[in-house]
C-alpha cells in the first residue's frame, strides 16, 4: 500500500514536475476554499461510490459542480449508487475519509474501482488532489496527471456532468 510519503517519492523518482502544498486537514470543499488564490489550478471534489452489486466508482469533479447522484448514476449507467463506507474506502484505496483522490487508486491493485474524471478537470491546465492524506495537496499539470495514471495502469473515463455521458476513455 502506498502512503503519502511513498507516493510523493514515486512522483519524484519518475521525474514528474509538481508542487506540494502542506496545510491543515481538509475534509470538505468548504474547508479547502480557504486556500483559493494560494494554490493554482482547478480544485476537485472526489466521490467514492458503491452500487448494490458491489461495484465501486471514484468520481472526480470540479469543486463547484452540483452532482446529482441519481441523475449521474443513471446517465453513466452506474446502477443505484450511494457513498461507500469507510470499510470499503480502506479496503480498496487504503485511505481514510477526507483523503479521497485518484492518487489513492494506486492502492487498488485489482483495479476494482472505476475512475471517472469530469471534463472541466480534464480540460484544465493544472489539477489538484490530495496525495493519500488530507494535509497535503499536490498541484500537477493535467496532462502529466493523465500520463501518470495511464503509466500506472489506471483506466480513466472522461465524463460531462452537464451532458451526462462519457466523452473519452484512456487506458
Amino acid at each position: 500500500m502506498f502512503s503519502s510519503t511513498k507516493f510523493i517519492t514515486l512522483l519524484k523518482d519518475k521525474g514528474y514536475d509538481f508542487e506540494i502544498h502542506k496545510h491543515d486537514a481538509l475534509f470538505t470543499v468548504e474547508d479547502s476554499k480557504k486556500l483559493r488564490g494560494k494554490i493554482k489550478g482547478f480544485h476537485s471534489k472526489n466521490l467514492f461510490l458503491k452500487n448494490k452489486k458491489n461495484s465501486f466508482f471514484l468520481l472526480s469533479c470540479e469543486e463547484t459542480d452540483g452532482i446529482n447522484l441519481k441523475k449521474i448514476s443513471k446517465s453513466l449507467n452506474l446502477g443505484n449508487v450511494s457513498f461507500a463506507n469507510e470499510k470499503y474506502l480502506n479496503q480498496h484505496l487504503g485511505i481514510k475519509p477526507g483523503s479521497v483522490s485518484p492518487f489513492a487508486l494506486l492502492n487498488d491493485k485489482s483495479n476494482a474501482v472505476n475512475f471517472y474524471l469530469e471534463s472541466k478537470l480534464h480540460n484544465s491546465e493544472f489539477i489538484n488532489f490530495h496525495p493519500l492524506v488530507n494535509t497535503i495537496t499536490i498541484t500537477i499539470s493535467t496532462r502529466k496527471f493523465l500520463q501518470f495514471m495511464i503509466e500506472n495502469n489506471k483506466k480513466i473515463h472522461i465524463f460531462s456532468s452537464t451532458e451526462g455521458n462519457i466523452l473519452k476513455t484512456y487506458e
